[in-house]
């Protein structure tokens, strides 16, 4: 997988790597120390080994479909080698056909590096609102 040098282009590269649940492309986006606190599981995810396991077993879980991620409202800001990113994204799983079978709506953070010319995440948050009468995450309503 080439560098990624620019910050905007995470979300193709990103995409591109789930879709065709390509592990190495995707790892390749994180840092070695890459922290990640995700929606599923567990409370925290500390390095790069971690992470591989986690979406090994993400990937496997797939079996013949696949997920396709949209992101929406991306915003990037960049100081210097450090920056952020932030946007709506979607993780929708289809079928060998195309056909979408389900999704999950997620908020993302990113904090990112830039160590050579290649940009890496080193903090992914992934979150949704609770719903307090529920505690369930709040779908956010299209629109």
């Amino acid at each position: 997988m080439a560098a990624v040098t620019d910050p905007a282009s995470l979300f193709e590269s990103f995409t591109d790597a789930v879709y065709k649940k390509d592990l190495e492309a995707y790892l390749a986006l994180y840092d070695e120390k890459i922290l990640v606190f995700d929606m599923w599981q567990e409370w925290a995810y500390d390095g790069l080994s971690a992470w591989r396991t986690m979406v090994e077993g993400w990937f496997s879980s797939l079996g013949s479909d696949r997920d396709r991620v949209t992101f929406r409202e991306q915003r990037v800001e960049v100081s210097g080698d450090m920056g952020y990113v932030t946007a709506f994204v979607r993780f929708a799983a289809v079928s060998e056909t195309g056909e979408e079978l389900r999704f999950l709506d997620n908020r993302l953070t990113w904090v990112i590096r830039r160590t050579g010319a290649s940009w890496k995440i080193v903090h992914q948050h992934t979150s949704g609102p609770i719903d307090f009468s529920t505690m369930k995450v709040v779908l956010k309503k299209e629109g």
